[in-house]
């Protein structure tokens, strides 16, 4: 079992709340894509996960786990071509905006991360938001220092579940994969550490996932990242 030299996290879930950050987020795009129509609107919530008896997003569903891409492809099903890039630009640019600027992060991960990071721990961000709104968030956060890489699903060619994210921190980083921990909260996040040969998988209860969705792929299951550096300290 090789040593762990360098943790690479997942953004939304695992290191900011979900549901604090993104549920008006969603509302807002939704309303603006059915041009103020609330019925159409709760609607296409519903479609992209939104589950309105509990008031959250549904573990692995595409707001949760996908990208704008694939809301705008689930959403606007009729676009295509230079149509679809348009719509495509025009939720990135608002979701890297609004999603930075609504920014809550999970209790006690901020002085997890600085912990990690005196421990000597290479840091990185591998999100499916896109790299500009994961930059954004670290920077709002006051934690963009920490990080050696902060990566996005256009950072590479194939998001997550893929292990690209996972491969190209490593070679950014000089490190092989099996000296990397990678940390999520979705079933996707688990299948790129797996997809990838991560020496650990760390699954996280903090975002929309659920603990029967993540043991099947996680090496340990953690209720936050702030139980991280006590975790490996004792590993």
């Amino acid at each position: 079992m090789r040593p762990i030299r360098g943790v690479l996290f997942d953004k939304d879930g695992t290191l900011v709340d979900f549901q604090a950050t993104w549920s008006a987020v969603a509302r807002a795009m939704a309303l603006e894509a059915v041009e103020g129509d609330a019925a159409r609107a709760r609607d296409l919530l519903t479609l992209a996960g939104f589950d309105e008896n509990t008031g959250s997003f549904v573990a692995d569903s595409v707001f949760a786990a996908g990208t704008n891409e694939d809301v705008v492809r689930l959403w606007h099903p009729a676009l295509e071509g230079e149509s679809l890039t348009a719509r495509v630009g025009q939720y990135e640019a608002y979701t890297s905006a609004a999603g930075a600027a609504s920014a809550v992060p999970v209790a006690g991960v901020l002085p997890a991360l600085r912990s990690l990071r005196d421990a000597g721990y290479l840091l990185g961000l591998a999100t499916n938001d896109s790299a500009d709104g994961a930059e954004r968030t670290v920077k709002a956060l006051g934690v963009a220092d920490l990080f050696s890489a902060t990566l996005g699903y256009d950072s590479v060619k194939n998001p997550k579940p893929a292990p690209d994210m996972v491969h190209r921190f490593a070679q950014l980083n000089g490190l092989e994969a099996s000296e990397m921990a990678f940390v999520g909260d979705n079933a996707h996040d688990m299948a790129a550490g797996r997809a990838a040969g991560c020496g650990l998988v760390v699954g996280v209860l903090s975002g929309t996932g659920r603990r029967e969705t993540l043991e099947p792929l996680a090496d340990v299951i953690l209720a936050s990242v702030a139980e991280l550096p006590a975790f490996l300290a004792g590993r």
